[in-house]
């Protein structure tokens, strides 16, 4: 029988410099989407997916990330004084418990593969999960969950992959798959952010994996690779070289890629057109500011 996934590794220790100013004294992790900080969708889908062992990687400046999971005592009193029930549910959601927690800190910025390997102590000899905050993945059963189910049947190591245009593979890691119709592709090679039309196909890894503590020994290396960093993406291709037992996983959902600003933008409005109690003012609103521009132009 295989292992059960119940750790999962979060590697929030960047700067997000792409969202200066606000990330000058806020981490973006907890930049929020409607009214949910980026990093509770990480940790909601991570519970969904069965995992009871939380592991950040963090960096200085990230007081307010590790505050944000602690309770409020001030803050729960007066919810329960003013028995603002639904209120101090979604409050609920935002603690974890004593324990099922940890931080360790990454003090260079190495690379993904770096900061997964800063959790090395924590993992030990089990599978992990790794959720990257930064995609945001909306779907009706979560993609990690999704993941883990799959991963029952499989074993070995697994990457959530989906399409993307030619013209964009090279901002991805890619996977060399067989043509597919099915979920779960076995993969015979993997590259970091390939030069433009020498891709192996046009399935891009994005940022949820479930890893074998192999994983971490090839990391143990040190081994830098594009960029001049220590890639997570080399790391996993060794496995297809050693092992022969990586997949890739096209999962059902839509990703958004909340690193970026425009990913960011699209997101709020997706999720907020997906609430009940928004989604007639926005959708109001948006078709008025859309009639606006095309009469302006």
């Amino acid at each position: 029988m295989r292992n059960k996934v119940t750790k999962a590794v979060f590697p929030v220790a960047g700067l997000g410099t792409r969202f200066l100013p606000a990330t000058k004294a806020v981490p973006k992790e907890v930049l929020t989407l409607v009214d949910r900080p980026l990093i509770q969708y990480a940790i909601d889908e991570a519970r969904e997916a069965g995992i009871t062992e939380f592991i950040f990687v963090t960096s200085r400046g990230k007081s307010a990330l590790e505050d944000y999971f602690d309770r409020a005592p001030e803050l729960e009193m007066s919810l329960k004084a003013k028995n603002k029930t639904d209120l101090l549910e979604i409050y609920n959601q935002t603690c974890m418990d004593s324990g099922s927690i940890a931080y360790v800190r990454q003090n260079q910025a190495l690379g993904l593969g770096h900061a997964v390997w800063c959790a090395r102590h924590l993992i030990g000899n089990e599978p992990f999960a790794v959720l990257l905050p930064d995609d945001v993945i909306a779907a009706e059963k979560p993609c990690l969950k999704q993941m883990v189910e799959a991963y029952a049947e499989t074993g070995g190591n697994m990457v959530a992959a989906m399409e993307v245009p030619d013209d964009k593979a090279s901002s991805y890691g890619v996977l060399d798959v067989p043509a597919s119709v099915g979920s779960v592709m076995p993969v015979r090679g993997m590259v970091e952010k390939p030069a433009r039309g020498t891709q192996p196909s046009n399935m891009a890894v994005i940022g949820r994996y479930i890893l074998s503590p192999e994983v971490m020994l090839e990391l143990d290396k040190k081994q830098t690779g594009a960029g001049g960093e220590i890639q997570l993406t080399d790391a996993i291709a060794k496995q297809i070289e050693t092992r022969n037992n990586v997949f890739g996983y096209r999962f059902q959902g839509q990703r958004y890629d909340c690193g970026s600003k425009a990913g960011f933008l699209q997101a709020t409005v997706a999720f907020g057109l997906a609430r009940d109690d928004l989604r007639d003012e926005l959708e109001e609103f948006l078709f008025d500011m859309m009639a606006m521009r095309h009469a302006a132009e």
